[in-house]
């Protein structure tokens, strides 16, 4: 509750809702690359609300990937406000943003970025290391989101005995063990065929209707955008005007490049990101 005063001087109380899950205010983002200044943000503004569903669109070199980047928090902007779960992170140090993210964002990446010798379950149960929990917590919580997302009986399986839309689905558990209130997908159906592809982008949005957990994704693939409620058109480093850009109702519908980075890892995750725009 927030009190407020009027001009008679009476006091009323106004119920303030919960903050956007992503907020960006006249954001820029420039790089200096062989001493040359290369812009790629400028001035971008818009919001992530719970339970959104968007898609981030615009060809390649216009700035979509480092807008993910700023709105995942794995890298901050040379201007602007930039709230993540409602905390400007400008007045946060590496490690407390680093604590920001694991809690509030789940990533999913193009290429998966699994390890290799272990096994589902103690992939998806890996960013759950920096919160504390005990192994036999940390697995309990890891088999519970597999099962989430269908993959129950390859809790042991290493992703080289997995096919490309099972290791997606594991990259979807592990970016959800946590309970975040965004999940950032980069390509998510970029290393699929068209059937597998189809069947990631269900499950995606299943969770976003029925657990309410806001889905941004970045694609190149119209197919994949015109799912989304709305879309996020980016081009020169700036929204295109029009409904497409603006924020998206609270209401729920039924309706490429590669990460190399260990998932949700504070310490790793924590490095500002590689220049350049895509």
């Amino acid at each position: 509750m927030m009190a407020r005063r009027s001009a008679a001087g009476e006091v009323s109380e106004t119920t303030v809702g919960p903050a956007p899950a992503l907020e960006a205010i006249d954001v820029t983002r420039s790089y200096q690359l062989d001493g040359v200044t290369v812009e790629a943000l400028r001035g971008v503004s818009l919001t992530v609300e719970r339970g959104d569903y968007a898609a981030v669109v615009g060809p390649s070199g216009s700035g979509k990937s480092t807008l993910m980047h700023l709105l995942g928090g794995l890298d901050r902007p040379t201007s602007g406000v930039l709230r993540v779960g409602g905390r400007d992170i400008a007045a946060l140090s590496e490690d407390e943003l680093a604590e920001v993210r694991n809690a509030t964002i789940g990533f999913v990446f193009q290429a998966f970025a699994l390890l290799g010798r272990t096994s589902a379950v103690d992939n998806v149960a890996m960013p759950l290391v920096y919160r504390g929990l005990r192994r036999a917590e940390r697995r309990r919580r890891a088999r519970a989101a597999l099962e989430r997302v269908g993959m129950g009986h390859r809790l042991d399986h290493r992703p080289a005995q997995l096919s490309g839309g099972e290791q997606q689905r594991v990259a979807i558990a592990r970016a959800l063990v946590g309970d975040p209130q965004v999940l950032l997908a980069d390509e998510p159906t970029g290393n699929l065929d068209t059937r597998t592809g189809e069947e990631v982008m269900a499950l995606l949005e299943q969770l976003n209707r029925d657990q309410g957990v806001a889905v941004v994704l970045v694609t190149h693939d119209r197919d994949v955008a015109a799912r989304a409620r709305r879309q996020i058109r980016v081009r020169d480093g700036r929204l295109e005007p029009g409904p497409a850009a603006a924020a998206a109702p609270g209401s729920r519908s039924s309706g490429s490049s590669q990460g190399h980075h260990p998932v949700n890892s504070p310490k790793i995750l924590g490095q500002p990101g590689s220049g350049g725009r895509a």
